[in-house]
């Protein structure tokens, strides 16, 4: 079976792909690149929260600790398989759930997704405007989201090349700087008395591992954003392995801190809770070290809002271009729509600052009912029916082979939605099986199995997937193997 053949290389300064497929002249990089952009977008301050929601709300802190692994690792496998799909499809992820959905219907998540992006930039700038104001005093907190927010903009406008850098960059400085905070909680904590407190609960610990699964999960509509540009022949198991090895590490350090950090901070009058960035800068030992801390702070904040910002402007555009059937934009347009969506969320980010943390474990729970179903979806279509056979083009044609829209899809979809509400455990809305259970909330549980288990015969009669992978023509007039699956 033929390879394509690739010409690795960089790329202008200033990407000028968007949603278009990335030819394969201009595919580059390795696998690796894949880890330390998860690794280093996972090492950040909102990852901590999280892990400390899982002792907040009442989990013991070995168990919670315990809970938020199993979380990561079923979580980040999801994850990974969409992560896997980049290099071969070579365009974002949205894009590909036209397969599902058909070309219009697709819009219906992503919608959803844009919410979600919006999201997490708004919760994650209050915290990375708190630790701006503590490197720069400037009286007025609200100053500190907005310079996080130009930040932002000014990586995510400039694309794909460099927000690798800044995953490299987060890295390095998040492996350096949750290192010394791991040390200093050991040797002014008695932490080994704190894992002893308390005992088994099963609510609180699934409560932990659905904190987790769905840090992971919702990740999964954009992963594939940042591997699309890998040679199309790179094998699926080095992108997954990557991925999720990256992302799952980094996520767990920052979260076992975070669960280490609530148990100390407890009998204390919850500190943590009270100020998570000014907890960390009094940990680290105040004075200098404590603004090294903050800077560690607002990297690994910045890496994961690129990641967002980025990712939002292509679901924007995905969506827009499904109607008006445009495939390719210039980067000014780029730079307009991360202005226009930066802008959003730092707005957001100013008034949702109060009472943060208890709106930000709910939005998250939330996350989980909308995305769990697409993500299932998605997955068995590309993995188990069309056997990783995509016609790349037919993405773009609303009268192509997929159609403008997917019915029989786009109810399993809202299937896989309702059938978790009886599961669920949110403040606005307890099901009733979660009573049952003891407050435990397995909604996410429910909706991945039932999804995968009604779409697959759906699937198997409603689709049509092509024999081969089918490639676009390359834009550039580079030689491509059209309708040829690479080796993988």
């Amino acid at each position: 079976m033929s390879r394509i053949q690739t010409v690795k290389k960089s790329g202008p300064v200033i990407e000028r792909r968007s949603i278009d497929f990335v030819p394969h002249a201009e595919r580059h990089g390795r696998p690796f690149g894949q880890f330390t952009l998860w690794f280093g977008a996972n090492m950040q301050i909102t990852a901590i929260v999280t892990g400390a929601l899982a002792v907040i709300f009442g989990s013991d802190a070995f168990w919670g600790i315990i809970g938020l692994f199993i979380g990561n690792l079923l979580g980040g496998t999801v994850m990974a398989l969409h992560a896997a799909q980049g290099p071969k499809l070579g365009m974002p992820q949205m894009i590909s759930s036209r397969a599902q959905f058909g070309v219009f219907g697709a819009v219906i998540p992503l919608v959803l997704v844009i919410v979600m992006y919006l999201g997490f930039a708004a919760t994650g700038a209050v915290l990375a405007g708190q630790a701006v104001e503590q490197i720069v005093p400037t009286g007025h907190p609200a100053l500190g989201v907005i310079i996080f927010g130009i930040l932002t903009v000014l990586v995510a406008t400039l694309g794909y090349k460099y927000i690798h850098l800044l995953g490299r960059i987060s890295t390095i400085v998040g492996i350096l700087g949750f290192s010394y905070l791991a040390i200093q909680l050991f040797l002014k904590h008695d932490v080994g008395a704190v894992l002893g407190v308390g005992g088994f609960a099963f609510p609180t610990f699934l409560l932990a591992i659905s904190l987790s699964a769905g840090w992971q999960l919702t990740y999964g509509p954009y992963v594939a954003d940042y591997s699309r540009y890998l040679p199309a022949n790179t094998p699926a198991r080095r992108t997954f392995i990557s991925c999720f090895s990256g992302s799952v590490l980094g996520s767990q350090w920052s979260m076992t801190l975070g669960a280490l950090f609530a148990a100390i901070a407890m009998p204390k009058g919850h500190e943590f809770l009270d100020g998570q960035v000014a907890f960390v800068g009094e940990l680290a030992g105040g004075g200098a070290i404590a603004v090294l801390m903050y800077i560690v702070i607002v990297v690994g904040k910045l890496t994961v809002n690129t990641l967002n910002a980025y990712g939002g402007y292509m679901t924007i555009l995905t969506s827009v271009s499904a109607f008006t059937r445009q495939l390719r934009f210039a980067p000014w347009v780029r730079f307009a729509y991360v202005i226009g969506f930066i802008t959003v969320s730092v707005i957001i980010a100013i008034f949702a600052s109060d009472d943060f943390v208890s709106n930000f474990k709910n939005f998250v729970l939330l996350l989980l009912m909308v995305f769990i179903p697409w993500s299932s979806i998605n997955l068995v279509d590309f993995y188990l029916t069309s056997k990783e056979k995509v016609d790349v083009p037919a993405l773009y044609d609303p009268k192509g082979r997929y159609g403008a829209w997917n019915v029989p899809a786009l109810l399993t979809y809202a299937l896989g939605i309702v059938v978790q509400i009886p599961f669920l455990a949110q403040t606005m809305y307890t099901g009733p099986m979660t009573e049952v259970l003891g407050g435990a909330d397995i909604s996410w549980l429910v909706g991945l199995v039932v999804t995968a288990v009604v779409y697959y015969p759906v699937a198997k009669r409603f689709s049509h997937p092509p024999a081969e992978m089918v490639y676009p023509e390359d834009l550039d007039a580079a030689p491509v193997a059209s309708a040829v699956s690479p080796t993988v």
